[in-house]
């Protein structure tokens, strides 16, 4: 077993990777750029190295940078979390060549499903359903092929994911822009400006499948994860098991899920990314060859702490399970928390956290990478934290991430929060109703104050306003006055009293 692992990433992941080498007596070594020398993840790795400016591009993202903290550290392995370089094949392929365990799939399974055009052909062979589809060296041949696939169509980066690179076209006028943009985003955000196209699935969901191998030919499945709440094509909540999922389906995917993996030498922990129509039938997506965000919620039901595994399996241990040994219990919930703006289309909100209380009890489990005081920096992703629940029902676990989103509370910046009661709240999200147009179809509900009458509604907006006021005023009173006398009046008092013309 390593004795010293350098992790490859920054925020929530990187604690979290930090805290189950610490579990393990693995000594860790983190890595941070110019802006993070205060992060979470660098005061709590047991050593810190400084690799550049805050661009990813001259820091995370540095291959020669990276390899030469582990050298200087003595680090045995590399855990890349996710991101960054985690998809990398060169990253792993270079790891190699010095003598350094990549913590993650070798680098020729990262290369072959690294390329969703290529994964599919792929997949193909190993027999697995795939979204029908076609990829084209313009758009001309794009035009034609759509017509041969019928509309609505959607165009993929090839190199892509989060989103990036993807544009959905319902007729042939609207193609061509379509594909330049979708080329320029997607050479923007990856290098590769190779586009395909894709048979539009409508009201799909979009299930994914959890793998783990091992390097003596073992993998396994840990059943299927629910991730069709999303804005711009990302995820924000996942939940398991897929509440309108039939069992017999459901185990067909992960023998299907296994069968790719092992066509691809796979090993350490991956995704098997699938869409499932309204009629159940499914169809491969693409395989993310790394942990996934959404990892927790798997943790929560099989108790399989899915770090430690690919820690093991980078150091040549089997699984220490068959299929037949993996139990799931109960239901559980992540809620992505953002630095963002839902109402102004969930765009990023970074900047300094003035205070911040995070939920705890039964059941709730919170990954986070900040802390009062620290900054949300504009160059990264703006993950504040990942909050998931456990229940023993489906029910019970809605009912519980309530509970848990009512107590955090994070000051200084806008965030989600809100966003997520909202979305816990509704009556079809709590029937297991929804698909991966759930939230444009509920704008008005989830982002807006759909619960308020319209006549009421400008009342509640200037009462919030004066209630912000209020705080920035009690706060100035702090800072001079002291505690006690900022105490005396609540800005929400003075702004009920203020719409009532209620006297002090």
């Amino acid at each position: 077993m390593f004795t010293k692992v350098l992790v490859a990433n920054r925020g929530e992941i990187a604690c979290r990777v930090i805290r189950t080498l610490r579990e393990m007596g693995i000594r860790s070594v983190a890595i941070y750029s110019d802006v993070d020398r205060a992060a979470l993840h660098v005061r709590m790795a047991d050593e810190a190295v400084a690799i550049g400016e805050a661009p990813a591009a001259a820091s995370y993202l540095r291959i020669d940078r990276v390899l030469d903290a582990a050298r200087k550290t003595g680090a045995q392995a590399v855990h890349p979390g996710y991101g960054f370089l985690s998809e990398n094949a060169a990253f792993a392929q270079a790891c190699a060549d010095a003598g350094i365990v990549f913590i993650g799939p070798p680098a020729s399974a990262i290369h072959a499903m690294g390329s969703k055009t290529a994964a599919r052909d792929l997949m193909t062979k190993a027999g697995v359903p795939i979204v029908p589809g076609a990829t084209c060296s313009d758009v001309n041949e794009a035009l034609s092929r759509a017509k041969e696939l019928g509309y609505p169509v959607m165009i993929k980066a090839s190199a892509g994911g989060g989103g990036k690179g993807m544009r959905l076209v319902h007729k042939p006028d609207d193609l061509p822009a379509a594909w330049d943009r979708a080329r320029s985003e997607s050479k923007k955000a990856f290098g590769d400006d190779t586009v395909y196209l894709e048979k539009a699935i409508v009201q799909p969901r979009h299930v994914e499948i959890q793998v783990l191998g091992d390097q003596h030919g073992n993998v396994v499945h840990l059943f299927e994860r629910d991730c069709s709440i999303q804005r711009r094509h990302q995820k924000v909540v996942e939940e398991t098991p897929c509440p309108v999922l039939p069992p017999e389906i459901a185990a067909r995917m992960g023998e299907i899920a296994v069968k790719g993996a092992k066509a691809v030498g796979y090993f350490s922990a991956g995704t098997f990314e699938f869409l499932l129509a309204p009629d159940k039938t499914f169809y491969f997506l693409e395989m993310n060859t790394r942990l996934q965000v959404e990892h927790p919620i798997t943790e929560w039901v099989t108790g399989v702490d899915l770090v430690r595994e690919m820690i093991r399996v980078a150091a040549g241990e089997p699984l220490p399970f068959a299929q037949h040994d993996i139990v799931r219990r109960g239901a559980a919930i992540e809620c992505r928390v953002y630095a963002e703006d839902p109402s102004n289309n969930f765009l990023p909100s970074p900047g300094k956290i003035v205070h911040m209380r995070v939920p705890g009890g039964p059941g709730v489990r919170d990954d986070s990478g900040a802390y009062p005081g620290c900054t949300v920096s504009s160059f990264y992703d703006p993950l504040i934290s990942k909050l998931s629940v456990w229940a023993p029902t489906r029910a019970q676990a809605v009912a519980r991430m309530r509970r848990a989103l009512s107590e955090y509370v994070v000051t200084g910046i806008r965030t989600n929060l809100a966003f997520h009661d909202k979305l816990m709240a509704h009556p079809e999200f709590g029937e297991g109703h929804y698909d991966t147009g759930f939230i444009d179809r509920h704008k008005a509900q989830l982002l807006g104050y759909a619960d308020i009458a319209q006549d009421d509604r400008d009342d509640f907006a200037i009462a919030i306003a004066l209630a912000a006021a209020g705080l920035e005023r009690s706060e100035g009173r702090v800072a001079r006055e002291g505690c006690e006398e900022a105490a005396k009046l609540s800005p929400w008092v003075a702004a009920h009293r203020a719409r009532r013309n209620i006297s002090c």
